[in-house]
């Protein structure tokens, strides 16, 4: 036979409850010509059963011992044989008209090596009036990832020959998670991205899953990654204290900024990026955005500088009271 043109990835770990209509969401998808690849990461609920219960040709099963998300995807690419690789996690839902929609993309910009989709989201079994609405336009694309992810990982579609270029997620505990932003960012090196501007997916939020805005190591880790974009955009170096400065004032690790950083600089920084990438059109409203976040940036470093800044940090009732003083301040002063 020959090989399908999109290999639908699905990695699963302990979700019986949803998997079945996550199976489903791919099986009615107007778009047929696919493999469908799912590797039941060491469950120990009846997930296994759920899967046991599909009898479509075109699905995959393979069972191995507990590896983690990432070693698990980097299998799943390994024996996918499709020219695109289709992600998919097991609570979330495809529309229908999803992986056609991503397909006609991609083969009309033979350049597009990342296509993500809008979302909407889920709080656990009921679908909201929220949505997940990432830009479309590249350009935009390219300068949100200078600080952080603008894809939606379940909506993603990916080529295969682009992903062997970069070399798959990483497994390095240094650099994940976040290992989906990872990948984008060496992806959005070696070709080009984009969203589609139609909502193909159903986002599920569950309670107890992992924060995005986590503890200090996962923030560590989103701020190396920021800093190499950083520098990727800029032709600077990763350690450059003001490239170092914009990412970690981004996600508030103002304790990872040793001296005071040069805001001047920082926005010359940030100013030459988006001049680089963006047409005219566009780009005045990326250099208002970029001026704006400097500006935020240098107004949390004086916070810290500032008597206030102890109080902030410090445990117990002192604590409480000054951060509810700090955003009843802000809220006086209103937006600039």
């Amino acid at each position: 036979m020959a090989d399908p043109l999109v290999s639908v990835l699905l990695p699963v770990y302990n979700c019986e409850r949803y998997l079945a209509d996550a199976i489903d969401s791919i099986l009615s998808q107007t778009f047929s010509d696919f493999e469908f690849i799912i590797i039941d990461d060491g469950s120990t609920d009846r997930s296994s059963e759920v899967m046991a219960g599909f009898s479509d040709q075109r699905i995959r099963i393979i069972q191995q011992e507990n590896r983690g998300l990432a070693a698990t995807l980097n299998r799943g690419i390994g024996l996918a044989t499709g020219k695109y690789i289709a992600r998919q996690d097991q609570d979330d839902l495809s529309y229908p008209e999803r992986l056609g929609q991503q397909v006609d993309f991609m083969e009309a910009h033979p350049d597009c090596v990342l296509l993500g989709t809008w979302a909407q989201i889920m709080e656990i079994d009921r679908v909201v009036n929220r949505f997940h609405r990432h830009p479309v336009d590249e350009a935009e694309l390219r300068y949100l990832m200078l600080f952080n992810n603008p894809f939606v990982h379940s909506s993603v579609m990916l080529r295969r020959t682009a992903l062997a270029q970069v070399g798959g997620y990483t497994t390095d505990p240094e650099r994940q998670p976040p290992e989906d932003f990872e990948l984008w960012s060496r992806l959005a090196r070696a070709g080009g991205i984009a969203n589609l501007g139609e909502v193909l997916l159903a986002y599920r939020e569950i309670p107890g899953s992992m924060s995005r805005v986590g503890p200090a190591p996962f923030r560590r880790r989103l701020i190396t990654i920021c800093s190499e974009n950083l520098a990727a955009a800029s032709g600077l170096s990763a350690d450059d204290p003001d490239i170092r400065a914009i990412a970690a004032l981004t996600h508030g690790g103002v304790e990872e900024v040793s001296a005071r950083p040069d805001f001047s600089r920082m926005q010359s920084i940030l100013l030459g990026a988006i001049q680089a990438s963006a047409a005219e059109s566009l780009a005045a409203s990326l250099r208002q955005d970029a001026l704006a976040r400097v500006q935020a940036m240098q107004a949390g470093w004086m916070v810290r500088e500032s008597p206030a800044y102890d109080l902030l940090h410090r445990s117990g009732p002192f604590r409480t009271l000054a951060k509810r003083l700090w955003r009843l301040v802000q809220r006086l002063r209103g937006p600039k």
